[in-house]
């Protein structure tokens, strides 16, 4: 046992390491608090952040979680509320991908975006949020656009990627590369009252069969536009996804789109 994993055994309570002394290890120790996080975990000691998840996860599915990276492919409307429901589950490794800044119409729905920082890096606040809420979660921000040239910067090392982009081509490039590197791809799309959940496994179609035949590269988004309760639902949908391959409780049986209608409250599966 090390040092770190000796000192947070004793600063815990009743199996629960306070923030407190999270951080006073990494002074004492001269260690990141991501590597505190992990000492703690693998002692079987969790962080008190997570004491909500214990009837929910165990100590060693946390600990899967804070080992694994993911990849988030957009920061806007989907994107800003699947960083932040990563970051607070505890995924250790996030890589954050956008080019663009936050423009005014983004404030009625980006968990990210506020009239302060109109014209900033959609990157560059998911970083300071990720630090701001769990800093013991690494992000990487990437302040470019994903297509085949930058896959291979973005993707090699990822369990899984969170598609949050609104082009339809971009989307289709994801789908291929994450193939390509044998990662599952979790989809979210909305529009309006009407949002989309699915996860493509490697070697599977279900994006090209979704959007190959969509005329131009937008969706139907930009004639429905998006209030604020899509996205934060979809995105909670797509963590949850993510959590659930992450921690390997996703088989690889064939699943549908999963469906939702907010205006009329219904849910479907549509099988493919």
């Amino acid at each position: 046992m090390s040092k770190i994993q000796e000192y947070v055994k004793e600063k815990a309570a009743g199996g629960l390491l306070p923030w407190q002394f999270q951080q006073e290890a990494a002074e004492r120790f001269g260690s990141t608090l991501a590597q505190v996080e992990e000492a703690a975990l693998e002692a079987g000691v969790l962080p008190a952040r997570y004491q909500r998840n214990q009837k929910t996860l165990s100590t060693a599915q946390q600990l899967t979680l804070f080992q694994s990276r993911a990849a988030v492919i957009g920061c806007g409307g989907l994107g800003g509320y699947v960083v932040e429901g990563l970051a607070r589950l505890g995924v250790g490794e996030l890589v954050a991908v956008d080019p663009d800044v936050f423009e005014e119409h983004n404030l009625n729905r980006q968990l990210l975006s506020s009239t302060e920082n109109l014209g900033y890096p959609k990157v560059r606040a998911a970083a300071e949020r990720v630090r701001a809420v769990n800093p013991a979660v690494t992000l990487t921000a990437l302040e470019k656009a994903f297509d085949a040239s930058t896959a291979g910067e973005i993707l090699p090392g990822c369990r899984v990627v969170v598609d949050a982009l609104d082009s339809i081509g971009a989307r289709l490039q994801l789908a291929r590369s994450c193939t390509k590197y044998k990662i599952p791809l979790v989809h979210g799309a909305i529009s309006g009252w009407y949002g989309q959940v699915t996860v493509q496994q490697p070697g599977d179609d279900i994006l090209q069969r979704i959007y190959g035949s969509a005329p131009g590269d937008r969706g139907i988004e930009t004639e429905m536009g998006n209030p604020s309760f899509t996205p934060a639902l979809v995105a909670s949908l797509q963590v949850a996804w993510a959590c659930r391959i992450l921690l390997g409780l996703e088989g690889r049986e064939r699943r549908g789109l999963i469906y939702i209608n907010l205006l009329d409250m219904q849910w479907e599966e549509l099988k493919f």
